[in-house]
């Protein structure tokens, strides 16, 4: 006992955070050995190394990004594990951690509830584990009544009961989990005229990268009794959230079909025009599926969607980038301070400074990583600087959107994608605390002098 007590001690040292990244890392060499075995294959498959690992760590973070098709390369085997990996990765490892605790009769304690609040984007302790329990039991409703619903609908497109299901079985979980894989070799582009499926998708995409704590708000205002209603008030973080995030669909769509309007959309009717545009603004927020050859688009086009997919999902959410709360306060700090106000309040609440430090913070340091990203790409990559700002902040967002380039980029900068990726996962600000000091603060104060700015 004392052996594995001394082997292990430097586990109790790590932070939340660092202990967090080491169960990421962790889950990625495991999926990468699942995705290697020769049952994960068809027959007379061979994949590399680096593009096992590529993939591995495209499914934990939920990216879709792959540098080979799925379809042509995995069995029926390694297809369920891929999914099972995506669904590890949507939820966040910590959740599917306390489920198994909790099945095992395991206490949650105090350690443990850290790491749950740090892996969730959460800022209290309270309610930790009813959250995990919420969120595991609404995606699985979710889960189980899109994959009747897909499953039934694709009988008409396959030749066999099973094959439908299993169609609509891993449709499901990749549109659910802003997975982004696909089985077609062409991601949605075959039901680009298919309404219905593209509408299930949408709303999968939608309910998967809004945020779960969202999620699980309006479930409870939904099934609350009507007496309870009137009272029931929402969350600051719910309704920042929300608003956001369909603002960024309705511009998001706007804006592609205005840059697109004489170009790709010019020989479309009204309706094609209609669900091109939405369905791409959609699955910028991170889920990678597409109806459509994105390198169609213009150039204008790609860059919009690459600022779209900066921005990314909802916090706890399949979802990564720099988050949608974040944009709203910086967008709402640099309006007040243009109005010169120094408390910043928004649905009669006030917001911390410590929250308007770190959306900027994110962002700063999420643009500056991207932008140094596309500097070393662009030396190792003869693409053009569209595509790969285009592919970084697809990796980064978690997005999974390509233009067509990445089974062909060196291993260099596959590795470089996929610490975007894991970035993009765990957030930007869990990465950086990582790198947090341990030094106590000075108790001492310098004395303050004025910097001229802009």
């Amino acid at each position: 006992m004392k052996l594995h007590h001394s082997r292990f001690h430097w586990i109790n040292k790590l932070t939340p955070v660092q202990i967090l990244i080491t169960y990421y890392i962790l889950t990625v060499i495991i999926a990468t050995i699942l995705l290697s075995l020769p049952i994960s294959h068809k027959d007379g498959v061979h994949i590399p190394l680096i593009d096992v690992l590529f993939v591995a760590v495209s499914a934990v973070s939920v990216t879709g990004l792959s540098t080979i098709s799925i379809v042509d390369s995995l069995s029926v085997t390694g297809i369920f594990i891929l999914t099972g990996i995506l669904q590890l990765g949507a939820v966040g490892i910590m959740a599917i951690g306390t489920l198994i605790w909790l099945l095992i009769g395991k206490k949650i304690g105090l350690k443990e509830r850290r790491l749950i609040m740090t892996d969730q984007n959460q800022t209290s302790f309270q309610g930790m584990v009813r959250l995990i329990k919420q969120i595991i039991y609404v995606l699985l409703i979710i889960e189980l009544i899109a994959f009747l619903v897909l499953g039934t609908y694709f009988l008409q497109y396959f030749p066999s009961p099973k094959e439908a299901f299993f169609h609509g079985y891993f449709g499901t979980v990749s549109a659910i989990t802003n997975g982004g894989f696909d089985l077609t070799g062409s991601s949605l582009i075959p039901y680009n005229h298919d309404y219905f499926v593209q509408f299930i998708n949408m709303l999968l995409i939608i309910l998967g990268a809004i945020g779960f704590p969202v999620l699980i708000e309006v479930k409870k205002y939904i099934f609350a009794k009507k007496e309870h209603r009137k009272t029931q008030r929402f969350s600051l973080f719910t309704k920042i959230t929300t608003i956001t995030f369909f603002i960024l669909v309705v511009v998001g769509a706007v804006g592609i079909y205005l840059l697109d309007m004489n170009h790709y959309l010019a020989d479309k009717n009204w309706h094609e025009s209609f669900f091109y545009s939405l369905f791409q603004s959609v699955t910028t927020r991170s889920a990678g599926l597409s109806t459509m050859d994105v390198s169609s688009l213009t150039e204008e086009s790609q860059l919009f969607m690459s600022f779209l997919m900066f921005i990314g999902a909802s916090p706890s959410s399949a979802g990564g980038g720099i988050r949608t709360t974040t944009f709203a306060l910086v967008i709402i700090y640099i309006i007040a301070s243009v109005r010169g106000e120094k408390n910043i309040r928004i649905f009669n609440r006030e917001i911390y400074e410590e929250d308007l430090s770190k959306a900027i913070t994110v962002t700063i340091m999420a643009g500056f990583i991207s932008f140094l990203s596309v500097l070393v790409i662009s030396k190792l990559e003869p693409y053009s600087l569209i595509q790969i700002i285009f592919e970084v902040t697809s990796a980064f967002g978690t997005v999974g959107l390509s233009m067509g380039i990445t089974p062909d980029l060196s291993t260099t900068t596959k590795i470089i994608l996929m610490v975007l990726m894991l970035i993009g996962r765990v957030g930007i600000f869990t990465f950086l605390i990582m790198f947090k000091s341990n030094k106590k603060n000075r108790t001492f104060r310098y004395p303050k002098e004025r910097i001229t700015i802009g």
